[in-house]
């Protein structure tokens, strides 16, 4: 466990977490974004925005996002990149939040993770689930040396996982949905010897006895078998990404997470913005000014407040 109290942990590296961690490092409080991987959110999927106040020329969401994160670092933002979340305690005066790495301690806690995630839809995905099926190469990549496993997904998140997993296992299939991927040809793990790259094929079914044996494809051409060990699944879907909560904080029946106007959540210095709450319009500006109230409202959290500070100068 790290020695360090943050004043705010963010968990959640998109336009509500930037924007949170910037409004609370320039308050002087000692912030920490963990953030899973710098190219899961939506924000670097969008191709162009245009509609961001400011902007002299569209971006495309990568560089937008980069320069958010470059101004919230500049005033003092730690960013830790690769530090998927697995659970948290919460209801303490500190609360801990785990990773597969390290464990963090904080006074609050911003939950930014936006709303990408997916309930199991394949069949065999739930059976299989910590038996050769895993969301996680980082923290299961290990297990599957010299064996053959797979990489559901077509982003740069999975081309990335697929590396992981590449230096673990002897062969690791990259399966695509789409008929191309959402990464330039040369990109480094798609050129290493024992990854292959299945484009414009569907999974449908992961099958085995007590563990993975193979699974089902179905593309243009027909259906199909693969025998392996494991199935990483990198899909994107459109529910709120909570799995890691475990029902801590409250969320009403759609799976989001509940919080008032100032983004305070049930639990006192739980603070959720962006996506993650289900917001009726999901748009960067909405998730940044939710990510600035969820900071106003750590803040008050951290002082003791009665009332969040006002700063008229932005």
């Amino acid at each position: 466990m790290s020695e360090t109290v943050y004043d705010v942990i963010i968990i959640g590296g998109g336009p509500a977490g930037l924007s949170a961690a910037l409004y609370a490092s320039r308050a002087k409080l000692k912030t920490i974004i963990l953030d899973k991987s710098h190219t899961a959110g939506a924000l670097a999927w969008a191709s162009l925005i245009e509609n961001y106040p400011g902007l002299e020329k569209p971006l495309s969401g990568k560089e937008l996002r980069q320069l958010m994160l470059n101004q919230a670092v500049s005033f003092g933002t730690e960013y830790r990149d690769e530090m998927q979340v697995i659970g948290a305690m919460l209801d303490a005066e500190i609360k801990q939040v785990f990773t597969m790495e390290a464990t963090f301690q904080g006074k609050t806690v911003i939950i930014a993770t936006g709303s990408m995630g997916r309930k199991a839809s394949i069949k065999g995905e739930e059976e299989f689930l910590g038996r050769g099926v895993s969301y996680c190469a980082i923290c299961d990549a290990a297990f599957f040396k010299g064996k053959t496993v797979c990489v559901l997904g077509n982003s740069e998140e999975a081309a990335k996982e697929a590396g992981v997993l590449a230096r673990f296992a002897e062969t690791v299939y990259l399966i695509s949905p789409t008929p191309k991927l959402k990464v330039e040809d040369d990109y480094p793990s798609l050129v290493l010897p024992n990854v292959k790259v299945l484009a414009g094929k569907t999974v449908t079914a992961i099958i085995g006895g007590d563990l993975v044996e193979k699974i089902t494809m179905k593309s243009p051409e027909g259906e199909s078998n693969v025998a392996l060990d494991g199935v990483f699944v990198y899909l994107s879907g459109s529910k709120p990404i909570v799995d890691f909560l475990q029902g801590a904080v409250e969320m009403s029946e759609e799976g989001c997470i509940k919080t008032n106007s100032a983004m305070e959540t049930n639990i006192a210095g739980v603070l959720a913005a962006g996506d993650v709450t289900c917001t009726e319009a999901r748009q960067v500006i909405i998730a940044a000014a939710q990510g600035a109230l969820a900071s106003l409202a750590a803040e008050k959290h951290v002082f003791g407040r009665k009332k969040a500070k006002v700063d008229w100068h932005g």
